[in-house]
């Protein structure tokens, strides 16, 4: 048996399809009472014609926020 979990980009929100290299970002809650972490899943290689994966430029838009 085959099981296979259909994930979304978090930054484009298109699906990551079967064979498609992605990213999965691990994020704690401070604020939850709950130590369960949630998952940002974003893809690993640029899509067509782009020059930068979603994980390249969703880091580089943290790193902008944070220096502002």
């Amino acid at each position: 048996m085959i099981i296979y979990v259909l994930r979304h980009c978090d930054y484009c929100h298109s699906s990551i399809g079967q064979g498609q290299r992605w990213v999965r970002q691990k994020i704690y809650s401070p604020s939850s009472s709950d130590e369960a972490p949630r998952y940002r899943h974003y893809h690993a290689e640029p899509s067509d014609g782009q020059s930068e994966s979603c994980w390249e430029r969703q880091l580089e838009q943290a790193i902008a926020r944070t220096a502002a």
